[in-house]
């Protein structure tokens, strides 16, 4: 089973990238199980439909027993879907919110009743704080991937996210596989992801070029490669993802190898 984390400053489209990848993987016969890591509880809407599915905070918030029928839900593909949710406005840490959620799903065992191939966490990376690092520093993700534009706080975001996975990999917990380029259309934008890349340490992956078709499926509560699966775009994110599986297998060798 592989396990990645894709970080990214909040609006940089790591949500549509990371449900892209999963409807992709599903297209190929993949079970991935897809876990939004961010208040705004948005990450699996594209593979939805648009519906907005009960978070695990929600459900915890309710007093009631729960299962994980309550709080996993089937979208695209047949792929499954959970949202971790957030405190209520002013009332908590979205951090702490995440560490509750996690605890939840490792207390119902949700690999050994979902048995996904893959497990795609789609985490806000503005802070890199205790709740958001789980991915990173529990040992629950072996790869974590960074979308960038060439914008600066986008940058300084992934330079962010390299150091925190940095400072664990002592601890033989996940590593740093890259960072997926999401165009803006920015002047200079390759060469400055690609001198960001540099100082960190690490390699642009991919580039997504920046394309309307996106805005479009989405304004239809569809990914791409649903929505439009013929499209230039829908192929570009087919091929991010046998990017992304090909660098877990190699991490998964690697391990093999040890």
């Amino acid at each position: 089973m592989r396990r990645i984390a894709i970080y990214g400053k909040g609006g940089i489209g790591k949500s549509t990238t990371s449900a892209n990848i999963t409807a992709a993987l599903t297209d190929k016969g993949m079970r991935v199980l897809q876990i939004g890591c961010d208040p705004k509880s948005d990450s699996t809407r594209l593979l939805l439909n648009g519906k907005r599915q009960t978070t695990v905070l929600d459900a915890m918030r309710t007093g009631d027993a729960i299962e994980l029928s309550d709080v996993i839900h089937e979208g695209y593909g047949g792929c499954f879907c959970v949202e971790c949710g957030g405190p209520r406005p002013g009332t908590g840490c979205a951090g702490r919110g995440i560490i509750a959620a996690f605890e939840f799903l490792e207390s119902k065992n949700v690999v050994n009743e979902l048995k996904p191939d893959m497990i795609i966490y789609d985490v806000l990376g503005d802070v890199v704080c205790g709740g958001f690092a789980m991915p990173i520093r529990n040992g629950y993700a072996k790869d974590v991937f960074v979308v960038t534009s060439g914008e600066m706080m986008s940058l300084y975001a992934a330079n962010n996210i390299a150091e925190a996975v940095k400072d664990f990999s002592d601890s033989g917990y996940a590593r740093f596989s890259g960072l997926i380029q999401n165009s803006r259309n920015v002047k200079d934008e390759d060469s400055l992801i690609d001198d960001a890349a540099s100082e960190i340490g690490t390699d642009v992956i991919f580039r997504l070029r920046r394309d309307p078709i996106v805005q479009t499926c989405e304004g239809n509560d569809k990914t791409v490669v649903e929505g439009a699966p013929e499209s230039d775009m829908a192929s570009e994110y087919r091929r991010l993802a046998e990017v992304m599986l090909s660098r877990s297998d190699d991490a998964l060798s690697r391990i093999d190898e040890s």
